[in-house]
């Protein structure tokens, strides 16, 4: 994963203003893995922790890596609010190797496109167990008015050196994460889908913007406050009620070796 600090001062936005995971989509996950309360597993690139929390209950040990001490503080201020106990780990894909031990499952939440996929899968290969799951969540909405226009002013203020990830995956010759797999130990591909409605405010809109890594309050700097003015003007001018709908579409990539 790349280098540390990118989502200084974004922590305590992410776990507010991110939308979770659906309860539904971890147990379609769990039942076809099998998942029975033993084994460990791994949320790599961890954030607040939304992944090891919600898999807490489906094994006897959960590791949560990430290279951002403040996601860390965070995770396990979220762990402790729901219950579950979580190991957490300060991290990067760059550090793994067998003295992690080994994994049931390792799973990655919107973060598998900030690491060297190849090389991290060519580690979990030694790490995860006979049977084990290396499985890849991401979360999409769109085409509305509104996300259309907050995609605008977002990406007209981004800090271009942390908007690298997503330009790359928008280029003509980003492989999606399934060819990748393909050439992986991990090329048996299963899928599990999950959608879900939500409303949003226009403060809970800029508070996800703050929680990317290329609109962070720190990134930002003295930008800020003329940001927010901006995109608060451009939500109210599209919906003067202040109130947003949204629709998520949530697909977990299932993968495994043959």
């Amino acid at each position: 994963m790349d280098d540390r600090g990118r989502f200084h001062s974004a922590a305590r936005f992410y776990a507010r203003y991110r939308p979770r995971y659906p309860q539904a989509l971890i147990e379609r996950i769990a039942g076809h893995c099998g998942l029975d309360g033993t084994g460990r597993m791994m949320d790599l690139g961890c954030g607040p922790g939304f992944l090891a929390i919600a898999f807490a209950p489906h094994f006897e040990d959960v590791v949560g890596v990430d290279p951002e001490p403040e996601m860390l503080e965070v995770a396990a201020a979220e762990a402790a609010a729901a219950g579950v106990s979580v190991t957490l780990v300060p991290g990067r894909s760059d550090d793994l190797g067998a003295h992690w031990g080994r994994f049931r499952m390792v799973a990655m939440g919107r973060s598998f496109h900030w690491m060297d996929r190849d090389a991290t899968l060519r580690a979990l290969d030694a790490m995860i167990e006979p049977g084990g799951q290396v499985v890849l969540i991401d979360a999409a909405n769109g085409g509305t008015a509104w996300e259309a226009a907050w995609r605008k002013v977002h990406d007209g203020w981004a800090v271009p050196a942390a908007r690298a990830p997503a330009e790359q995956r928008a280029a003509p010759g980003w492989e999606r994460h399934e060819v990748v797999l393909a050439r992986s130990p991990f090329r048996r591909v299963a899928r599990a889908r999950a959608q879900y409605a939500a409303t949003a405010t226009i403060d809970d809109l800029i508070g996800r913007a703050y929680s990317m890594s290329a609109t962070t309050q720190a990134a930002l700097g003295t930008r800020r406050e003329a940001f927010e003015a901006a995109l608060r003007a451009q939500l109210r001018a599209i919906e003067p009620s202040g109130v947003f709908r949204e629709a998520f579409d949530v697909e977990a990539v299932i993968a495994e070796r043959p």
